[in-house]
């Protein structure tokens, strides 16, 4: 695999998909450089696929403009102001979140039995901003970031954030998504209050292992005979 060409396109694409997230929101290249921390020509830089955001700032920008994270590496409104106080601190945010990535990054590689130097090599990276990759110091733009998770075998969720107001602001558009492309009759269906309790009784079946789920079908049986 070409991982230069995957994070040169990868890149551009992050680009096209920021821009046009950024546009619809009507918000300005500066407005969202100073919730991410940087000035707007980087931003522009971004857009034009020049240089690439890091998972940090492309969380925190996703969360801001209100986009699925995920979309990027597939394929300031008073409510947007008030969500983003949520944020507390976003630049310590940013930090620590580069040194947990970093921390796991580190450990990917370990677990795939790669030296520094071979991954330098194969992405055409120094073994030096790769170090600085692994410990935090320097953020890790997300194509790059996209191109390593590739060659250690891992995905871009292995490295999501899992609780905070990102995370719950994630898991709920995933969940919306998902609603949206179920069948309208089912839709309906979980929409009632009243069918509640058949879902948490699916739940609980889902949950069953295949011996606990045959006894409960004997017993059913036994009460229709």
């Amino acid at each position: 695999m070409d991982y230069q060409l995957a994070i040169n396109i990868l890149s551009k694409k992050m680009g096209v998909l920021l821009r046009s997230a950024r546009t619809q929101r009507g918000e300005s290249k500066k407005t969202c450089g100073e919730v991410i921390g940087v000035t707007s020509r980087t931003i522009n830089k971004y857009e034009m696929g020049e240089k690439s955001p890091s998972l940090p700032e492309l969380e925190v920008l996703a969360f801001y403009l209100d986009v699925p994270l995920e979309r990027f590496w597939e394929d300031m409104a008073p409510e947007t102001q008030g969500k983003m106080e949520s944020l507390k601190n976003l630049s310590q945010r940013i930090e620590l979140r580069n040194l947990k990535i970093g921390a796991s990054l580190r450990k990917f590689r370990q677990e795939a039995n790669l030296s520094m130097k071979e991954v330098s090599e194969r992405l055409g990276l120094t073994t030096y901003r790769l170090k600085s990759y692994e410990k935090g110091s320097f953020a890790v733009p997300v194509a790059e970031l996209n191109a390593l998770l590739r060659l250690y075998d891992r995905e871009m969720n292995d490295l999501i954030v899992d609780s905070g107001p990102i995370a719950e602001w994630a898991h709920a558009k995933k969940a919306g998504e998902a609603f949206t492309k179920l069948p309208l009759d089912l839709q309906d269906f979980i929409l009632k209050p009243v069918n509640q309790p058949y879902l948490e009784i699916a739940q609980k079946l889902s949950q069953m292992s295949v011996d606990k789920m045959r006894d409960v079908a004997e017993g059913l049986l036994d009460i229709t005979l």
